[in-house]
């Protein structure tokens, strides 16, 4: 059967709540005792999706060694999302559009965090590049926690153009750059905005940064260079947050 693996029960609890129609198959460890896995179950049987059973040594031959909590499925990918669907959605949310944009993250762990942390701020949409930048893999659905299958992602083919077009639309663009003089916390984060990070190492591209509207750094009081760009990433979101008199 066709479809990808996917693994984890948080990245297969997500698949079955939002699109249970491309869940194929799903395979759980039959000899637990996890509940957690039984919840699953009744989850996916109520979505209309008859679970199977097998044994852990199948289930780690199915994902090749992989943590996956005694809980596999096989997912039928979506098609990528439209770049005019970007559009519409950063006019439906006026002011209170919120975007975050990932210039060449490479490392799905990375790029899981930053999904999980997108999702919990309530962002409009995540931008990537779709060369040289991690994807939508199981190992991002798994380290999302099921952000990935709840949150606007799009995968675009000229950043530097879509970040133009976000412009165009009345959206700022907040850079984060560590040589950036700028405090991030003195940056006003209300209304229309983009927070632009970059990848592991490099950081983001000229063009990308060229792009930016501003660029600060957050400031650290200890000896190491740079954050993480998944804990910048939270960083940022919700500085945004707090800004913007967010409540629950």
């Amino acid at each position: 059967m066709s479809g990808e693996l996917i693994y984890g029960i948080h990245a297969i609890d997500a698949a079955l709540a939002h699109d249970p129609t491309n869940v194929l198959e799903l395979y759980l460890e039959s000899d637990s005792h996890n509940a957690r896995l039984k919840e699953l179950s009744e989850r996916a049987r109520d979505a209309g999706v008859k679970p199977h059973a097998r044994d852990k040594a199948a289930l780690d031959k199915m994902t090749g060694g992989a943590r996956h909590q005694g809980a596999v499925a096989r997912y039928r990918t979506p098609p990528p999302r439209n770049e005019n669907e970007l559009t519409a959605l950063v006019e439906k949310a006026g002011a209170q559009a919120l975007l975050l944009v990932l210039d060449g993250v490479t490392d799905p762990h990375n790029l899981g965090a930053c999904l999980r942390s997108a999702e919990a701020a309530g962002i409009t949409a995540v931008i990537v590049p779709k060369d040289k930048a991690a994807g939508i893999t199981p190992t991002v659905r798994k380290a999302s926690a099921g952000a990935a299958d709840r949150i606007a992602f799009f995968a675009v083919t000229n950043l530097a153009r879509t970040l133009k077009s976000l412009k165009q639309q009345g959206v700022w663009l907040a850079g984060l750059a560590g040589d950036a003089p700028q405090d991030f916390y003195s940056l006003d984060l209300k209304g229309p905005l983009a927070i632009v990070l970059g990848g592991e190492g490099e950081g983001m591209r000229r063009l990308t940064r060229e792009s930016c509207d501003y660029l600060a750094h957050i400031p650290m009081r200890g000896s190491v260079e740079s954050l993480n760009v998944s804990v910048a990433t939270g960083v940022a979101l919700f500085e945004a947050l707090r800004q913007r008199g967010a409540k629950a």
